[in-house]
Parts: C-alpha cells; structure tokens; sequence
C-alpha cells in the first residue's frame, strides 16, 4: 500500500522527532511562530484594505503600495508554514492521513495560496491601471474582487487556524 511505504520511508524523522524534544520544539515554534507573522500581516493588510475600499483614491493608492510591500513576508511565511507543516505531519503519518481534519486542513491551506494569487493578482492590475485608484470600489469590477479576496482572506486565515488547533488534539 502507497500510505504505508510513506510511513515506511518517514520512520527514521518519526523517530527523531519523537525522541528529541528539541527537534520537535523547534519545528513547532516554526510552524507557530510563521503562522503568527504571515496571518498576522495578512490579517492587518486585511483591516486596512477594508477601510482604504470606503476611503478616497488617495486611500487606495496608498494601499496597493502597502499591498505590494506585505506580499513577500506573507509569501514567506506560508512557505514556512508548508514545511514544518510538513515535517509535522510526516513525524506522524499513521494519524494524520487518517485524519479528515488534516485534509480539511490542506485544503484550507491550498485555497488560502490560490486566493493569495488571486489578491496579488488583482493588485498588480491596479496597479497598472492609470485610473484604478480614481474609481470607486462600486463601478469597478477590480475593486469588488479586491474586495471579496480580502474577506475570503480573512476566513480562511480564520479556517486555517481553527482546523490547525483541532489537529493539535489529534497528535
């Protein structure tokens, strides 16, 4: 069976992590501590991204600049979050490919990286739109998708989060 020659080819990282309290700390503060930054900012830009949608062109100028700049420490904090999500899972195979709350959880994760593309996406179109700013988020097509990316944002930051925790129970 395919799921038992992965447990098979993970046995020696089980064993380490289960017999080191340091590798297991560590790759656990990783997760966390990535999880607390990337959905931090992202969570801020969120906020922030709301209140510009209501405010002036100006408003919204400014946070596309902001957008843009948060990108890549989001960026790298998912692909943080990927990995030590990674090493945490394969420490723990037999549990977790069992688990519907893990592969909710990776699907939350993957729908979290699309809309991530879709938010980046359509800020640099605005970007590139001369007239973008100057439009108000109800005659542009652009500023409504900003908009509903940036609630899904915050949902499956949410999502991710709550499922992450009740995976916690299962280790």
């Amino acid at each position: 069976m395919i799921a038992q020659g992965f447990i098979d080819a993970f046995a020696p990282w089980k064993t380490l992590y289960g017999d080191s309290p340091v590798v297991a700390t560590t790759v656990t503060t990783v997760h966390v501590v990535a999880l607390l930054f990337g959905g931090g900012f992202a969570l801020a830009t969120d906020r922030s991204t709301l209140r510009a949608l209501r405010g002036s062109s100006d408003d919204r100028r400014r946070q596309l600049a902001e957008l843009h700049a948060v990108h890549r420490p989001v960026l790298v904090a998912l692909a943080m979050i990927f990995v030590s999500g990674l090493a945490l899972a394969t420490a723990d195979l037999e549990t977790f490919l069992g688990s519907p709350v893990f592969w909710v959880k990776l699907a939350l994760v993957t729908l979290l990286v699309a809309n991530g593309a879709l938010l980046a996406r359509t800020e640099a179109r605005l970007l590139r739109s001369p007239t973008a700013p100057a439009t108000t988020t109800d005659h542009s097509p652009l500023w409504r998708r900003l908009r509903f990316s940036t609630f899904a944002s915050i949902t499956l930051w949410t999502l991710t989060t709550i499922a992450g925790t009740a995976l916690v129970g299962l280790s």
